[in-house]
């Protein structure tokens, strides 16, 4: 007979059972008949909110999500789905002390909103939707649905996302290296660091992952970033006419609005919270040669005796991984190079600089001491089940350092130093997607420490290459003491801009590839990574003369000027297809180096302010609908404008000019903008133009940076009936001594009318330039001038070897007339 007093007793003792467990749940000793359904869950209604200071917290009941002012113009958004947040971490922001805000938070019955005196963020109570919008409340971005969420049962955590509604007239820029159209509507892409040989037009994901795009609808732009390294979704209408998603297969659904309306300040105010580049040596900007691989140490000085031979300018010779021992980074094969310090010393006392690579591979080899010292300190990823992730790449079977761990990236910086020591000036990180042969990257379970933070590597590969450059740069920074390291990375995450350069990775020597370039280097640019450059002439393929050489007109304008090529192909040296297209490559090569002043000039504005260094006419003239689809045209900072010559034994192309007046930069002619134009395309011109009102400061041509101590800068004025800002920056070149305002930015104000023209000029920085005086000249004048008054004193005009007249200025001078 069974006991019922003791049950009887139990019945009586109840033991509350909490709420979020009772639905569809059993308990006691019965087992569990009815798991929850893994589904997609929404955010509900809004149940209340919390703040502290900037912060806000809204939740349903059980998910929390989090409003935090980060400044005017930006605002952050969080989801945690049970309520819990994670660490708030991000490899992409540039920290820095928080600036004050004025906010405010009002409540009606249908919404909260936070606000500040540029942005409104409207959280809507009974469905939970978040739209962003002006302090006008005119409304850009908004929730198509709520935020949502699944969960991930084989690795935790959950897949998030977020859908936006799409104006029927937005469209979309950003995303980095994608191989596509500019405007990105109607595209699904994808964000996973990948080795891509030979890619084609729209094929994705490529070696960059920077989930930041620009939105412009009715006029206006806006910015959202989604901080998120694991493998990231967006949706640019391609399923859904009226709707724009991006989700994430793991990791926090976490973004920041950025608010505009105009897109250089989405791009500037990008910036602001992801850092800008640091200003790289003079020489990082000039004109560089190389090839997989130049090697014996006699093929290295035969090419740098004919760049001098042939006085085709020329900053910087690569060796590519075949100057190492068996492909073991930090090493020499001295069979090819067998004094290294003496080869780099007597390339350096003919004005070129050396570059290598380093990949992130170390070879398993316990003779081998990089490999050794990782070994015994425990430097290098493990996978889920504490075995060494291990892959072949060109060393052949190979360890990886975890670039997510502080103390391993300080060691791979001291590695550095036998190369410095033997003067190697920059450096190059390839393969670091990271590439592994045969499986193409590492397995999900590879852990890595990330900061403290933990993760697979699922959470890590979009930033390992950005880690890797970041030790690099670090390192370098220490061993080169005050001077600036120059480092070039193939793959990156949103901030390796503080790091380092970048380049578009194994392109291929085709006129689409050509287009492709200019495509991509336009959207790095509006992305956060200016200094950008693909590899002149095609890495792999056989280019004609023609499309080297209409490649390396491009290239003039790429803020990185870098040939390269594989070795199986033809030599790729300026002079390699005969001496008619030496001349133009020669001729335009020398532009690059005339222009020196005005492009480094344009680096400061980017470091200084976060201005892209490259601006499509999408960025310059938004409020104009049919603007937002052009693609060949774009500027160099804010005065030059150029549009590649695109298809073979082309004779003309179509131009367009936004506003102002503009000048063809090889003739001077005057052409109307906000207008089309035929330009005629010989093979030794390509349209390019400077904008009128525009002073535009020149080198004489040089072998290489600095050969020739500068008594005199060139200047040259192109009139404009308007006033025109122009920016001419100078400081040491090599050294970190600008960040202690050493350095000397001139201003100057241009003023055009009819019958006179006025230049004022102010000045900020400690540098003393070493020119004295500056020599003017004036393109466009309407009228003859017949007076020059320098500060109250009347200047006499000079002529120039050319027969062409020009006057000599104080570099100081406060204030021209020219009547």
């Amino acid at each position: 007979m069974a006991d019922t007093t003791k049950k009887e007793e139990f019945a009586n003792d109840i033991i509350p059972i909490p709420e979020s467990l009772e639905d569809g749940m059993q308990h006691v000793n019965n087992p569990v008949l009815d798991l929850p359904r893994i589904e997609k869950q929404y955010l509900t209604t809004v149940k209340g909110f919390s703040q502290d200071r900037n912060v806000f917290y809204f939740t349903d009941g059980r998910a929390k999500v989090e409003v935090k002012v980060v400044s005017e113009e930006i605002i952050r958004v969080r989801l945690a789905p049970e309520g819990v947040f994670l660490a708030d971490f991000s490899y992409a922001i540039n920290h820095k002390p928080d600036e004050y805000v004025n906010y405010q938070l009002e409540e009606s019955e249908t919404h909260y909103k936070v606000k500040t005196n540029a942005v409104t963020c409207f959280i809507k109570k009974d469905n939970f939707f978040i739209s962003f919008g002006s302090a006008e409340e005119k409304v850009l971005n908004a929730d198509f649905a709520p935020m949502h969420w699944e969960e991930n049962v084989d690795f935790g955590g959950y897949y998030v996302y977020c859908t936006k509604e799409a104006h029927a007239d937005e469209v979309f820029f950003g995303l980095g290296d994608k191989a596509t159209n500019l405007n990105l509507r109607g595209k699904r892409v994808r964000n996973w660091n990948s080795d891509t040989y030979s890619y084609a037009f729209n094929q994705d994901p490529l070696y960059k992952t920077v989930p930041f795009y620009i939105g412009v609808t009715q006029g206006d732009a806006y910015g959202i970033f989604f901080d998120n390294t694991f493998k990231t979704f967006f949706d640019f209408a391609a399923e859904h006419h009226d709707q724009t998603s991006f989700w994430s297969e793991g990791g926090e659904l976490q973004y920041y609005y950025i608010h505009g309306p105009k897109m250089i300040d989405v791009v500037k105010r990008y910036h602001s919270i992801t850092g800008t580049h640091y200003m790289p040596p003079l020489w990082g900007i000039g004109y560089h040669q190389c090839r997989w691989s130049y090697y014996p140490e006699a093929k290295v000085r035969d090419v740098a005796s004919e760049f001098r031979k042939r006085e085709i300018p020329c900053d910087a010779i690569y060796l590519d991984i075949d100057y190492m021992d068996g492909y073991r980074c930090f090493t020499w094969n001295k069979r090819y190079f067998p004094d290294p310090k003496k080869m780099i010393a007597d390339l350096a006392a003919d004005g070129f600089k050396t570059v290598v690579m380093i990949d992130p591979g170390i070879k398993v080899d316990d003779q081998y001491w990089v490999f050794k010292q990782g070994k015994e300190n425990n430097y290098f990823c493990r996978r889920g089940d504490d075995y060494f992730m291990e892959g072949f790449v060109w060393p052949g079977r190979c360890q990886f350092p975890d670039f997510t761990n502080p103390e391993v990236r300080t060691w791979w910086g001291t590695l550095y130093k036998g190369l410095v020591d033997d003067g190697v000036a920059g450096f190059w990180n390839d393969m670091n997607e990271p590439a592994v042969f045969g499986r193409g990257t590492f397995p999900d379970d590879v852990r890595h420490q990330f900061e403290g933070h933990r993760g697979s590597h699922r959470k890590a590969h979009n930033i390992y290459g950005m880690q890797m450059v970041r030790a690099t740069y670090e390192g370098l920074k220490k061993l080169y003491r005050n001077k600036r390291p120059f480092t070039i990375t193939r793959a990156a995450y949103s901030g390796t801009q503080r790091y380092s350069s970048v380049w578009t990775g194994d392109n291929i020597a085709t006129w689409e590839h050509l287009r492709i370039g200019t495509l991509q280097l336009q959207r790095l640019s509006v992305s956060g990574m200016s200094f950008c450059g693909t590899d002149i002439g095609g890495f792999t393929g056989e280019p004609d003369g023609e499309l080297y050489t209409r490649w390396m007109q491009f290239g003039v304008f790429s803020p990185f000027m870098r040939v390269h090529s594989a070795g199986d192909t033809r030599d790729r040296e300026p002079w390699s297809f005969g001496p008619e297209w030496e001349v133009i490559c020669k001729k335009f090569i020398e532009l690059r180096y005339k222009l020196l002043p005005y492009i480094y000039s344009v680096f400061w504005q980017q470091h200084k302010y976060g201005d892209p260094i490259l601006r499509p006419i999408a960025l310059l003239e938004q409020h104009i609908a049919k603007n937002l689809q052009r693609e060949e045209e774009f500027t160099f900072g804010d005065h030059l404008l150029v549009s590649p010559v695109l298809h073979p034994g082309q004779l003309n192309k179509v131009v367009y000019l936004p506003e102002g007046t503009w000048y063809y930069y090889f003739n001077n002619q005057a052409y109307a903008g906000s207008q089309e134009h035929q330009i005629e395309t010989p093979l030794d011109e390509m349209p390019f133009f400077v904008r009128g009102g525009a002073i535009i400061p020149e080198f004489p041509v040089m072998q290489y940076t600095g050969e020739q101590k500068i008594e005199s800068l060139k200047l040259t004025y192109y009139f404009a009936q308007q006033a025109c800002d122009s920016y001419v920056y100078s400081d040491h070149g090599d050294t970190f001594a600008y960040e202690q305002d050493v350095y000397m930015d001139k201003h100057f104000i241009a003023e055009g009318q009819a019958t006179s023209v006025s230049i004022r000029q102010g000045e900020q920085g400690l540098y003393t330039p070493n020119y004295s005086t500056f020599d003017l000249y004036l393109v466009g004048l309407p009228f003859t001038p017949k007076q020059m008054i320098v500060d109250g004193l009347k200047i006499e005009f000079k002529t120039d070897a050319e027969g062409q007249s020009y006057v000599q200025l104080d570099r100081d001078f406060k204030k021209i007339i020219i009547q």
